[in-house]
This record gives structure tokens, C-alpha cells and sequence, in this order.
């Protein structure tokens, strides 16, 4: 692992979910700018003392050279700093598994994408929402065509944990996520904007195509964004409306996903996780429950407690590392690694991720014009270009 030390509660995410399915060991790491405090970290974790490294660098280049080296990394650092290190591990020919967004350029997220493609490993990128059982029963239900073609897509993050400037207290969290220089061009939409957006495409199966933003500041004397009101277009002229924020007082983690399409809805929140919203137009509104008979395989496969029994976020984030697992065995044993996870969010869903961050900086900075998303990484460019 890189980064996630003492205080960070998504490197805590990071190891426990590893863990969840007993799939991977932490067997080394770096875990801090300050090498000192890195290795005491490592210690506390109980990693052998020689491999406790003081930079993610050294830690890469000697493990790379170890008969037991590790397998695939963890890079759960600031926003700015995936691309040298996933670069590094790449190099090295190790797997990655990276925290979003991917990077805070498109360069740079492109460059990363090449990099897979041509050293063939697997890249993993944490949207951990998707892992959710009935996140995934949703996916399922609307490509068997059940409730008909999609029509309006709304999803919508919205959370209080920064409505005070926590970053002017020393709140380390804050400090770096409101920093334009480690968060990117856009701290809200880089930060859980993309959570929502890539949500939405996972469960729909659509891509966002265009954009029309509106970012601001809620909190006096923040120097980044902290509220996005973003409305989408998807193919075949679907609607969509999507709106994160960090400070939005009171809330706790509002992460919600509707949908409406010719013959009904859903709906789904992440604060009620095992139950889906199902509103068809003719018949009962019903609440699919995780554990229930009529749920799909790929909920099903998902899912790990007995029916009653409730699965959260700690299952979810597990679910991720999961596929992680299954897809990095497929590639060692020369099996297709998509075959063997073909749910698991890859480097090009994270490209997707900062291209969708860039047209909607480029849309606001034009005043809310549309601006278009490339659909495929491959063709990828900024958005001052299109």
C-alpha cells in the first residue's frame, strides 16, 4: 500500500476490504511523506521490518527484485500524485489498484491507459459503490429490459462533511481536498462527483456524451469548489441531472441513484444499501430486498450474508477488492482478467472519470455551455479542444 497512514480513513477502507474475503496480505508498504512515520506505521500494522519503506519508489523497485515481492499495490494517496506512482508499479510490472479520481489531468489519465494496454497488467480503480449487491441487481434488471428503455437519470451525492472550513482548523482531510493543487481542477466533482457519475453509467450502461455545469463555493473562504449542479445527456437524447456537494449541512453521505424508464422506475440509497426501489407503471411499487429469491446472478454472486442478515459499505468496498483478486489470478494464469471480473471498474473507467471532471470545469468556465464527453478513452482529449 501507498499512502492511507495514521488518520486516514480511506487506507483503513483500503485494508479492511482487502481483507473482507481473505484475498490479499499487506506485506509491505509506505504510508507516509515522512519516512520515519511511515515505518512506524508499518510496525503498528505488524509488516516485517524490511519492508517498511520510506518512499513508494524504493519500495517499488525492490520489491519488483524480491522472489516474494508483492503482487499489486494499493495506491490510496492525494489525487495529484497517482500518476507517478501507478507509473512506477506499472514499470515494474505490478498489478495496481488505485483510488479515484485516477489522476487530476487527462494527460495524465491517458497516459496511464497506454500504460496498461501495453504491459497488459490489471488496473483496478475503487469505485466501491458498484460493489453493492443491489447495485448491481439494478444494472441487471434494466438491461433484461424489463422496465423498458431509459428515459431520465438522476443521481445525486450529497454530503455535509465539509459544510464548516475545516480546512483553516489543520483538518488534514479537508486540507488536501480543497487544494485545487492536490485535488484538481475541481475539488467536488474529482472527489465524489465521480463516484456519482460512474454510478450512473454502471447501472444504466449509458455514457455520459455532454455537459452543461454549474460549480460554486458554498463556504466563505474556500478556495475550491464544494457544490456541482451538472445536467447530462446520454445517447438517444436521454436526460439526466447529477448534483454532489460537500457542504451541504446535515446531510451525512447522500448517495442516491433514480431512474426512469418506459415502464416504470428505481431507486436506490446508499444509506438504506440492501433494499431497491422498484415503481412500475402498472402493478405495486415493491422493495426488492438483498437476500431475496428473484435476485439476479450478478447480485447474487455478490452477495455473502444470509437473506436478513444486512451487507454495508465494508462488504461493498470488499466487493471491489474482490473482482480485484479474481481478475489479477485470471491474468497470472493466462486467462482473460475482464472474463473473470467483467463488473470490476478498470484504468478506463477512471479515464472516464477525469474526462467527465474536465468537461464539466470547461463547461462552467464557458459559462454552462454544453461540452461534450469523449465516450471512449482511446479518443480522449481535453475538453478546451472539442
Amino acid at each position: 500500500m501507498v499512502g492511507g497512514g495514521a488518520g486516514s480513513t480511506i487506507g483503513d477502507s483500503h485494508r479492511r476490504a482487502a481483507r473482507y474475503d481473505d484475498r490479499f496480505d499487506l506485506v509491505a508498504g509506505v504510508f507516509a511523506s515522512d519516512a520515519h512515520r511511515s515505518r512506524t506505521f508499518a510496525r503498528d500494522l505488524g509488516i516485517a521490518k524490511d519492508r517498511r519503506y520510506g518512499t513508494w519508489d524504493e519500495m517499488a523497485e525492490r520489491e519488483a527484485k524480491r522472489d516474494d515481492g508483492i503482487e499489486a499495490v494499493t495506491i490510496c494517496t492525494p489525487n495529484h500524485s497517482h500518476h507517478a506512482i501507478a507509473s512506477a508499479f506499472l514499470d515494474h510490472r505490478i498489478d495496481v489498484i488505485c483510488d479515484k479520481p485516477l489522476t487530476t489531468t487527462v494527460d495524465d489519465a491517458l497516459d496511464l491507459v497506454r500504460r496498461q494496454r501495453e504491459t497488459g497488467l490489471v488496473f483496478a480503480v475503487t469505485y466501491n459503490y458498484t460493489g453493492y449487491v443491489m447495485v448491481r441487481h439494478a444494472r441487471d434488471l434494466l438491461a433484461s429490459g424489463e422496465l423498458g428503455a431509459v428515459r431520465l437519470v438522476e443521481v445525486e451525492f450529497a454530503s455535509g462533511w465539509a459544510a464548516t472550513l475545516l480546512e483553516a482548523e489543520g483538518h488534514r482531510q479537508a486540507s488536501w481536498r480543497t487544494d485545487p493543487d492536490s485535488a484538481g481542477a475541481s475539488s467536488v466533482v474529482a472527489d465524489i462527483g465521480t463516484h456519482a457519475q460512474h454510478l450512473a453509467e454502471f447501472v444504466t450502461g449509458l455514457k455520459v456524451q455532454q455537459v452543461a455545469a454549474d460549480l460554486s463555493t458554498l463556504v466563505p473562504g474556500r478556495a475550491a469548489d464544494d457544490n456541482a449542479h451538472v445536467m447530462l445527456h446520454f445517447p438517444d437524447d436521454i436526460r439526466g441531472l447529477l448534483w454532489v456537494t460537500m457542504a451541504a449541512a446535515g446531510q451525512l453521505h447522500g448517495l442516491r441513484l433514480r431512474i426512469f424508464a418506459e415502464r416504470g422506475g428505481l431507486e436506490w440509497v446508499q444509506e438504506w444499501p440492501n433494499e431497491l426501489t422498484m415503481r412500475p407503471l402498472e402493478g405495486p411499487h415493491r422493495t426488492i430486498t438483498r437476500g431475496s429469491p428473484e435476485m439476479l446472478p450478478a447480485a447474487a454472486r455478490a452477495s455473502r450474508m444470509w437473506a436478513g442478515h444486512p451487507e454495508g459499505f465494508a462488504a461493498a468496498f470488499g466487493t471491489i477488492y474482490d473482482d480485484a483478486w479474481s481478475s489479477i489470478r485470471a491474468r497470472r494464469d493466462g486467462s482473460d482478467p475482464r472474463a473473470a471480473a467483467p463488473d470490476l471498474p478498470t484504468v478506463d473507467d477512471g479515464a472516464r472519470g477525469v474526462l467527465f471532471v474536465d468537461a464539466v470545469v470547461a463547461s462552467h468556465r464557458h459559462g454552462s455551455a454544453w461540452v461534450d464527453v469523449p465516450t471512449d478513452v482511446d479518443d480522449g482529449g481535453t475538453s478546451e479542444d472539442l
